[in-house]
């Protein structure tokens, strides 16, 4: 969290939306990792109620994803199938088809951590 008194850095990043107000910035959340790189962004208008639930999973997901190399499919939460990355070569498409995850489709394929 940060204090932008003087909309510098609301300006910076664009948290004015024109015609909304002049002053008045929109509230954004920035996920940024360890690395400084920002993975995700929620904007929400001021006439918008922050959901501070949906930013929880948001955090959950970039998690999960990185420390177990899956993606989290929408509405994911913590207990939730994450997707399994697709095969990239012959032998992982064989290991792939020869395991219990659940398969959906050939490229996409669900499992538990």
């Amino acid at each position: 969290m940060i204090a932008d008194n003087n909309a510098a850095v609301a300006a910076l990043y664009g948290m004015i939306h024109p015609g909304a107000s002049a002053t008045a910035t929109v509230r954004a959340v920035f996920f940024i990792d360890p690395k400084r790189v920002v993975r995700a962004l929620v904007y929400y208008p001021l006439n918008v109620g922050r959901n501070v639930d949906e930013l929880v999973r948001i955090l959950d997901a970039l998690q999960t994803a990185d420390q177990n190399a899956v993606a989290c499919p929408v509405n994911w939460k913590p207990g939730d199938e994450v997707i399994v990355p697709p095969p990239k070569t012959e032998k992982e498409v064989e290991q792939r088809l020869a395991s219990n995850f659940k398969k959906l489709d050939f490229y996409l394929v669900k499992k538990s951590l």
